[in-house]
Formats: C-alpha cells, sequence, structure tokens
C-alpha cells in the first residue's frame, strides 16, 4: 500500500465554531452546509442545557428556531442571538396550552420540519416507599404527558404537512434502573417506547420518530440532582466515573446527536433510542 493515511492522527473532537451574526457554522472558517435551510424546527426545554444547546446548533445550520419553554427570559434572551428565532412561553404539562402554541407556530411560521421534544424535570431523589404522590405526579405531568402532548401536537401538524423529524428526550435513567429514581426512570422509560410506537405509527406518512438517552450532562437538571443528592461530593465522584469515557457529556455532545437524527442524514432511521452515554451500556 502506498500513502500516508496511518501516519495521521485522526482526533476524537471536532471543535465548531458558530458565528450567530450569519447564523452558520464554521470549522476551520468554512461555513458547515446548512442541513436545515428553509426547514423550521421547534425545541422544548430550549431555556437552558440540551434544548439551548440543541436550539443554537439547529440556527446554525441554518433552521428558523421555533423556542418553546416556561422561563420566557432564557429564551428571550436566547431569541435575540439566535437569527430567525422565536419565542414562545409553554408550560407542555398544559394539554390546551400546548395544542394553541402548535397552532399558532404552524400558522405564522408555516410547516414544522423538525421537533426535540425535551422539556422535562428531575425528581426529588428518595427511597421508593418514601417517594410522596407530589413527587410522583410532578414528575409524570411532565416528563410523561408533557412528551405525549407534544408528541401528539407534532404529529398533527406533520401529518398534515407530510413528514417531519420528531426526537424524543428519554435519559441512561430510562434504560436501566437507578437507585432513588423511580418517577424519573419511569417516565423516561416510557419515552422508549412511546418512541417506537409514534414510528411504527407513522413511517408510512414520512414521519422519522427517534430519542436520545444521555447519560450525565453538565446541565442544570443533573447539577440539581448532584446538589440535592444526601452526600452530593459522593454523586459528583459516581456521576463522572460510571462511563468508560470519564467525565461528563456536555450539552453540545447530545446536540450532535439530536440534529443528525432531525436531518435527512437519518433519512433511514426511525424508532430507535440513542445512547449518548460515553460508553455507559457497553459495560
Amino acid at each position: 500500500m502506498t500513502g500516508s493515511c496511518a501516519s495521521q492522527p485522526v482526533p476524537l473532537r471536532v471543535t465548531y465554531r458558530v458565528d450567530f451574526s450569519s447564523g452558520r457554522e464554521t470549522r476551520g472558517g468554512i461555513a458547515v452546509v446548512g442541513r436545515f435551510d428553509g426547514s423550521v424546527a421547534a425545541v422544548t426545554g430550549a431555556g437552558s442545557g440540551l434544548g439551548r444547546a440543541a436550539a443554537e446548533r439547529l440556527a446554525a445550520e441554518g433552521a428558523e428556531v421555533v423556542l418553546l419553554d416556561r422561563d420566557h427570559s432564557a429564551i428571550t434572551e436566547l431569541a435575540s442571538r439566535l437569527p430567525g428565532a422565536t419565542p414562545y412561553q409553554l408550560d407542555v404539562s398544559d394539554s390546551a396550552a400546548v395544542d394553541s402554541v402548535f397552532d399558532d407556530v404552524v400558522g405564522r411560521h408555516g410547516p414544522l420540519g423538525a421537533v426535540f421534544n425535551n422539556a422535562g424535570i428531575a425528581a426529588e431523589q428518595a427511597p421508593l416507599h418514601l417517594t410522596t404522590d407530589e413527587n410522583w405526579a410532578a414528575v409524570l405531568r411532565v416528563n410523561a404527558d408533557g412528551a405525549f402532548y407534544v408528541l401528539r401536537a407534532t404529529l398533527r401538524a406533520m401529518v398534515a404537512a407530510g413528514g417531519g423529524a420528531v426526537v424524543n428526550m428519554s435519559s441512561s435513567s430510562g434504560l436501566s434502573g437507578k437507585r432513588h429514581m423511580a418517577p424519573y426512570s419511569f417516565s423516561k422509560a416510557g419515552i422508549v417506547n412511546l418512541t417506537r410506537s409514534a414510528a411504527i405509527e407513522y413511517a408510512d406518512r414520512g414521519i422519522r420518530v427517534n430519542a436520545v438517552a444521555p447519560a450525565a450532562v453538565r446541565t442544570p437538571l443533573v447539577e440539581k440532582h448532584i446538589r440535592t443528592a444526601p452526600d452530593p461530593e459522593a454523586m459528583e465522584r459516581l456521576v463522572t466515573s460510571q462511563s468508560p469515557i470519564p467525565g461528563m457529556a456536555t450539552p453540545a455532545d447530545v446536540a450532535g446527536v439530536v440534529t443528525f437524527l432531525l436531518s435527512d442524514d437519518a433519512a433511514w432511521i426511525t424508532g430507535l433510542t440513542v445512547p449518548v452515554d460515553g460508553g455507559y451500556h457497553a459495560i
């Protein structure tokens, strides 16, 4: 064999720079192709963490991004930095509000091509026998009911438009049990089969439905999980050492997978829940 293809190490990560003034991502000064040019993309829970990172990535790749969150100030600030982005205050646990907002989004912006169904909350950590009705209901109201309301409204819009792509937010806690996190694990496990069911039902209508299942990611939700643990320092050590790749993922790591699944690059993928977990489920 000739050539020197084995002489150069392959980088583990590619660093992207986002120029929000132009709304385009650049790599080495070269603009990345806009996979979402001309498309409307909606993100729930866009005010922080994974939702914020995904919204930034979608905007950088050309999407007109609709930012949905309970925290109106957070998404208003984000919208001011993302060309063409529009903020909508939304509590996903309110079924009527979800339907109303999605109807308004489609009426104002046109067909939804991509939706990241991301909004969620963490559970108050407790042994299962000490878990209160209030804690159980609060988590499921957002993580299960809210995810269903958003997916239902999304599917109505995409059926009318003739297609689209959805990514739901599960978790590594939905793929395996977690101590003292029963409500959260239960809610995220449900997302896996909700995703499969929707994928099967709507594949012949041009709609793809997938999910991501991150392990620990440096987000406000995970920081709260660590902070409220009985021993926060021990929880920090546990969270950062449980995957073969040490440490925690960044929101941008997950956003890259989300945008891939929402893009036409994943045109033959549906019904899949992708672990973004540093190899946690390979152990």
